[in-house]
């Protein structure tokens, strides 16, 4: 089996059908599983999934080697879906600005927390939260990328990505604490 640098040379320099369809085989399953992930509806995860395919190989001569193929994907897949989510933003919770803005985030969040959430409350909590924000918490929970990882992928610095993931879980919690709190 060929790597996926090998199948990237391979189709810059005869714009072989075979390789386009090998990468396409490995990556577009992960792609379309992402969109999903991040935009909530099938059709337009499908939509995504294509507009990004498309993106990917007619950029891929700007593909440097300088991080794994998985990971120049994963990061344009990302790209495509939140700037998708920030265009098409319909739905205001009445407590948007509140779960957006929490007043303070001295306090860390254990990861604890989250992890104690059932898991229907905690789709509900995922499905609460800004896209951007749902993605970095899938990214270091569900996929378990190390820190270093998801500031490569987004472009961002280790401490922007650390404090992203500290407000992201300050905002689930919060949304948790609204919908699921006990009556005392």
């Amino acid at each position: 089996m060929q790597t996926d640098n090998a199948l990237i040379q391979e189709y810059l320099r005869s714009r072989s059908e075979y390789c386009f369809n090998e990468l396409y085989d490995r990556y577009s399953g992960k792609v379309y599983a992402k969109c999903i992930s991040i935009l909530k509806d099938e059709t337009k995860a499908k939509d995504a999934a294509q507009e990004i395919f498309t993106k990917i190989f007619l950029n891929l001569h700007k593909f440097g080697e300088r991080s794994k193929f998985s990971t120049w994907i994963y990061s344009i897949t990302y790209n495509y879906c939140i700037d998708a989510v920030r265009k098409n933003k319909k739905k205001q919770s009445l407590f948007a600005d509140e779960i957006e803005n929490p007043p303070d985030l001295e306090e860390e969040v254990p990861d604890e927390e989250l992890f104690a959430m059932e898991v229907s409350r905690l789709k509900y909590v995922l499905d609460e939260l800004p896209g951007d924000d749902r993605a970095v918490l899938l990214m270091k929970y569900q996929e378990e990328y190390q820190i270093k990882q998801i500031a490569e992928i987004l472009g961002k610095t280790d401490s922007a990505i650390k404090m992203k993931i500290k407000r992201a879980k300050h905002k689930a919690k919060r949304i948790y604490d609204r919908q699921f709190a006990e009556p005392v």
